[in-house]
């Protein structure tokens, strides 16, 4: 049944994450039809030559938008980032070795908590102490045998400016800023990334690593959580998340029908720009992280006036603003500009702030 909503939506929401209307026309053509096979996408098999096909342009285009090394290797498999906790612990850390963890908010604890049950684990920093309103200086060595951070943080929205320096291999949680600018792939020997938070819908995590830091710990890993067992058979160890791969691979498509990362970046910057920009203007609200660590992809304030707060998410709804409210850790209010959030979204909540400064100011 075809929706009767008029009013556009302008879709702020921390995840799953706002998609481009192309990518979601697409993607409900193929759950009736997949490219005149005859067959749904979620009734094929998964090993049918027109799976392996989307299955392998999905691989294809992370690496080459990402501009990848041949060394490393490139997988969609489930669970998560929150399996991704234990399954980059388990295989990039050494039977003899350590992982020193950045905690700059919740997913990074948590994380660090999987990895401890391994009891070779611990933080190196952490922003705790200040309620995780900042992203603490990173020491540039460690004793570890690798440095894990998580490079946006969606609750509160603090997110590393660029790629860190340390004398050993990242590993990074990139699950809300994955695809969101450039990246430096030689600092890391893993990366992995939900898919609903900038790339597709829930389902899939990708995981991109080197495989010649790969298989190194010495550990007898449970096969479902050894990405070595993955990669031999080209994700498919067991029967794949077909949708969530299939919708990630058409917003792949399109971030480089659009210009890929780099052009992402620039929109990204002016997206916050714009936010930012009226949170510092207007005397009725409050950002909340640190100016020298906010996030482009989700930027976090309050209302200076609490009781303005229920008032400010009304107005919002009218306007046609959706998932604005804040995670209850923080409060206040939360905008997820993630890249296929148009700017003039941006620009509609902005003139919202305006409007609600004049009325209740």
């Amino acid at each position: 049944m075809m929706s009767t909503t008029t009013q556009t939506i302008h879709n702020f929401s921390a995840g799953p994450c706002i998609l481009p209307q192309s990518v979601m026309q697409q993607a409900s053509d193929a759950v009736l039809e997949l490219n005149g096979s005859g067959l749904s996408l979620i009734e094929m098999s998964h090993r049918s030559k027109a799976f392996v096909e989307v299955m392998e342009e999905a691989r294809s285009l992370v690496r080459s938008e990402l501009q990848l090394p041949d060394r490393y290797e490139v997988l969609f498999l489930q669970g998560g980032a929150s399996l991704g906790f234990l399954t980059t612990a388990l295989n990039f850390t050494p039977v003899d070795g350590s992982m020193d963890y950045a905690v700059t908010g919740t997913w990074a604890k948590k994380a660090l908590k999987e990895a401890k049950k391994m009891g070779q684990a611990q933080a190196l920093t952490s922003s705790e102490d200040t309620g995780f309103d900042r992203i603490p200086a990173l020491p540039g060595t460690s004793n570890a045998s690798a440095v894990h951070i998580t490079t946006n943080n969606t609750i509160f929205g603090t997110q590393y400016a660029g790629d860190p320096v340390v004398d050993k291999p990242l590993v990074a949680d990139m699950s809300s800023d994955i695809f969101s600018r450039p990246v430096d792939i030689e600092r890391y020997s893993c990366i992995y990334a939900g898919a609903q938070k900038n790339m597709g819908p829930a389902g899939t995590v990708l995981y991109i690593y080197d495989k010649e830091q790969a298989g190194q710990s010495g550990r007898d890993i449970p096969s479902y959580l050894d990405l070595q067992v993955h990669a031999d058979k080209d994700s498919m160890f067991n029967t794949p998340p077909v949708f969530a791969i299939y919708t990630s691979m058409l917003t792949l498509r399109w971030l480089k029908a659009e210009g890929g990362v780099k052009a992402m970046q620039q929109r990204n910057a002016a997206k916050a720009d714009c936010i930012y920009s009226e949170i510092d203007r207007n005397p009725l609200f409050n950002g909340f992280a640190d100016t020298g660590s906010r996030s482009v992809m989700n930027a976090t304030f309050t209302a200076q006036d609490d009781s303005h707060t229920p008032l400010f998410l009304e107005a919002c709804a009218a306007a046609g603003i959706n998932g604005i409210k804040g995670h209850r850790s923080v409060g206040g209010f939360r905008a997820s500009m993630y890249n296929a959030l148009p700017l003039s979204s941006v620009k509609v909540l902005a003139e919202v702030m305006q409007e609600f400064e004049r009325t209740h100011g």
